[in-house]
C-alpha cells in the first residue's frame, strides 16, 4: 500500500545481531584473558618477573686481588704486581687490517703476519697483547686503530731479573704461580678476587643510580724470604765465572745460615729471566739445588767418620794400616771391575802406611775410610745415613724436592755396596741435603730444617714467623772433633782442600770428585761432578757453603775446580754479614 515503510528481512537482522554478539563476546574474552594475564604478571608473578628483569640488567665483573709481594731478607722486592694494560680487538670493526698489523708490529715487537691473522679472524673478541707496560699501551692508543679496546690488568714483574729466578719462580699470563715460591705459596699470594655487580641498559651502559654492589677483593699475603739478594748475587756471579773457566754443564751454590737453617743464597747457573722466558729451555727453570741429585763422593766421608766417632769405635787419632787399594770381593782388583763390584783405590798410589783418622780425612783416603766403615759395621752405618737425612726430603718449603737415595738403596748383604756408600757412591743427595749435613756438624750436631720463607705478612701488616724443625744427630763433642778434621783438610799442607782457604778466617770443609754414572751405558763415564762443602769460621761457624759443578771440562778435581769458588763466595758472604775474622 502506498505510504507503508518497507523493513529488512528478519533473517538478515538476526544474522547481524549474531555477528555483533560474537564480536562482543570475543572482545570480552580477550579483555578477560588480558586481565587474567595482567593479574598474573602484576600481582601473582610480579616479584619473580621483576627479579628476572633485574638479572637481565645486572652485569657481574670480577675484581682481581692484588697478588702478594715477595721480599728478600732485607725487604727488597723480588716479585711484585704492577698495573698493566691488555689490548683486544673486534676484527669486524678494523677497516684496514694490513696497515693496522704493520703499525702494531712496530710498537709491540710482535710478528706482523700473526697480528694480521688476529685482526681478520672471524670473531668479535681477540686478544692482541696482555699485561703490557703502561707506556707501551699508551703508544698503541696513540695509533687510533679502529676496533681496538683496552682494559687494566695487573702484571707480575721481577725487579732483580734473573737473580734467584729458580727460587722465586714465576706466574702464568693469568698471574697464577706455576714455578718456585710463586707456585708453592699460590694459596697465600693469590688472595681472594672480589666482585662488582652493576645495572646496565640493553646497550651495556651503566644505569645511573641503578643497583651497584661491590664485594672488595682481599689482597694476597706478602712473603719475606730468607734469601739475601747481595749474597745471592755473589753466588750467581761466582757460578757464572766457574762455568766460563771450566766449561761445565751447570753450577749450583747453596749458602745456609748454620744457627737457623735459613737459606741465604741458592744459585743455579745457567739462569733465565722470569719476564722473558718464551724462548728459554724449560730445563733452566729447575732449581737443581733442591730437585737434582748426584753421588756426593768424598764429601760423604764425613758422615762415615761421624758415625764411627759417635759410636765410640774410633777417635781422631786412631790409626789404620792403609794400602793404596782394598779388595772387597776376591779377584775384583785383578780385573779393575769397578767401584760397586769390589775394588777400591786411593787417588794416588802409595805403599801401605799407618794413617790416623785425621790423616785419612785430611788426605781423603778412600781405602782408609772403608776401613773405618768396616770397624763401624753396616747396620750402624746405615742408621746414621738415615739420621743425617740421606734418602729423605729435608722438608724445605719449595715444591718438587727430591729425596735422593740413602739406606733403602743399599743392600746390607752386599759388602761392596756398603763400602761404596762409605765413600759417597751408591747414595745420592741434593746440594741442599749436603748443606744440611754440614750445617748439622757446624751447629754442634743438631739438624735444623732448611727454609726459604722467613715469615708471612697478612693484610693487616702483621708478620708471622714459620715453625722450624730440629733434631739431634750427633753429640756436640763429636761435632767439635769433626770440625777440626775438616779444618785440617783446608789448612794442612797435605790437605785436599787448600784452595778453599779464606784470608783472615779459619775454614773447614771437604772436597768431592765423583764419576758420573751413565744410565744409558750402565756404567760410569768420563765426566765427573766436582764439589766442595765447607763452613767458617771454625771457631764459631756462621755459614755453610756448598759448591757443585757438573761435568767440568777444564779441571776435574773438587779441590781445584770447586774449592776456589767456595773460597770466593764464603769470603764475600762473611764480609756482607759483618762476621769478624778469627784467623
Amino acid at each position: 500500500m502506498p505510504g507503508t515503510a518497507r523493513t529488512g528481512s528478519p533473517v538478515g537482522s538476526r544474522a547481524a545481531r549474531w555477528r555483533i554478539g560474537l564480536i562482543g563476546m570475543a572482545v570480552i574474552g580477550a579483555w578477560t584473558i588480558m586481565g587474567v594475564r595482567l593479574f598474573q604478571v602484576q600481582i601473582v608473578r610480579a616479584e619473580e618477573l621483576a627479579a628476572r628483569a633485574l638479572d637481565q640488567r645486572l652485569v657481574s665483573r670480577a675484581i682481581a686481588a692484588d697478588r702478594g709481594t715477595i721480599f728478600d731478607a732485607s725487604r727488597n722486592q723480588l716479585a711484585v704486581t704492577v698495573e698493566g694494560t691488555t689490548i683486544y680487538v673486534d676484527p669486524a670493526q678494523v677497516s684496514e687490517p694490513i696497515l693496522a698489523a704493520d703499525l702494531l708490529s712496530k710498537v709491540l715487537g710482535l710478528d706482523r703476519d700473526l697480528l694480521y691473522e688476529k685482526l681478520t679472524r672471524d670473531a668479535r673478541f681477540v686478544f692482541i697483547a696482555r699485561q703490557l707496560p703502561l707506556e707501551q699501551a699508551r703508544q698503541v692508543q696513540e695509533l687510533e686503530i679502529e676496533g681496538l679496546g683496552f682494559y687494566a690488568e695487573p702484571r707480575r714483574v721481577y725487579p732483580f731479573g734473573s737473580v734467584a729466578a729458580q727460587v722465586v719462580g714465576f706466574t702464568d699470563i693469568d698471574n697464577k704461580g706455576i714455578e718456585g715460591i710463586e707456585f708453592r705459596y699460590e694459596g697465600l699470594l693469590s688472595g681472594t678476587p672480589g666482585e662488582l655487580v652493576v645495572e646496565t641498559d640493553p646497550s651495556g651502559r651503566i644505569i645511573p643510580h641503578g643497583r651497584s654492589d661491590v664485594r672488595p677483593a682481599v689482597p694476597g699475603t706478602d712473603l719475606i724470604l730468607t734469601i739475601d739478594t747481595s749474597i745471592q748475587y755473589i753466588a750467581e756471579r761466582a757460578c757464572d765465572e766457574a762455568l766460563e773457566e771450566t766449561q761445565a754443564a751447570s753450577c749450583v751454590i747453596v749458602v745456609e745460615d748454620v744457627e737457623t737453617g735459613a737459606v741465604l743464597a741458592m744459585a743455579n747457573r745457567p739462569g733465565f729471566s722470569p719476564e722473558d722466558r718464551s724462548k728459554t729451555d724449560a730445563d733452566l727453570f729447575i732449581n737443581r739445588a733442591v730437585r737434582s741429585t748426584y753421588e756426593p763422593g768424598s764429601t760423604q766421608k764425613l758422615v762415615t767418620v761421624a758415625a764411627a766417632l759417635e759410636e765410640g769405635v774410633i777417635s781422631w787419632s786412631t790409626t789404620f794400616d792403609v794400602p793404596d787399594e782394598i779388595e772387597i770381593v776376591e779377584g775384583a782388583c785383578s780385573d779393575r771391575s769397578g767401584l760397586i763390584q769390589g775394588c777400591y783405590q786411593d787417588f794416588n798410589q802409595h805403599p801401605e802406611a799407618e794413617m790416623s783418622v785425621l790423616q785419612i780425612v785430611t788426605e781423603s783416603s778412600n781405602v782408609g775410610t772403608i776401613l773405618v766403615q768396616q770397624r763401624l759395621g753396616d747396620q750402624a752405618h746405615l742408621r746414621y745415613l738415615d739420621a743425617f737425612g740421606f734418602g729423605s726430603r729435608t722438608g724445605i718449603d719449595f715444591p718438587g724436592e727430591a729425596g735422593g737415595a740413602g739406606s733403602e738403596n743399599i743392600d746390607p748383604s752386599c759388602t761392596p755396596c756398603t763400602a761404596a756408600a762409605a765413600i759417597g757412591y751408591n747414595v745420592s743427595v741434593t746440594p741442599l741435603q749436603m748443606a744440611t749435613v754440614y750445617s748439622t756438624i757446624a751447629n754442634d750436631g743438631e739438624w735444623i730444617r732448611p727454609h726459604l720463607v722467613e715469615s708471612v705478612v697478612d693484610s693487616q701488616g702483621d708478620s708471622h714467623a714459620l715453625d722450624i724443625g730440629r733434631r739431634r744427630v750427633v753429640s756436640p763433642g763429636t761435632a767439635a772433633i769433626l770440625r777440626r778434621l775438616l779444618q785440617s783438610v783446608v789448612e794442612a799442607p797435605e790437605g785436599t782442600g787448600r784452595r778453599a782457604q779464606v784470608p783472615g778466617y779459619s775454614v773447614g770443609g771437604k772436597t768431592g770428585t765423583t764419576d758420573k754414572y751413565v744410565q744409558e751405558l750402565g756404567r760410569y763415564g768420563e765426566d765427573v761432578v766436582a764439589s766442595f762443602v765447607g763452613m767458617a769460621p771454625i771457631s764459631d761457624p756462621k755459614l755453610v757453603v756448598v759448591v757443585v759443578i757438573d761435568s767440568p771440562q777444564a779441571g776435574r778435581l773438587g779441590g781445584e775446580v770447586a774449592a776456589p769458588v767456595f773460597a770466593e763466595v764464603m769470603e764475600r758472604a762473611l764480609h756482607q754479614l759483618g762476621v769478624p775474622p778469627d784467623g
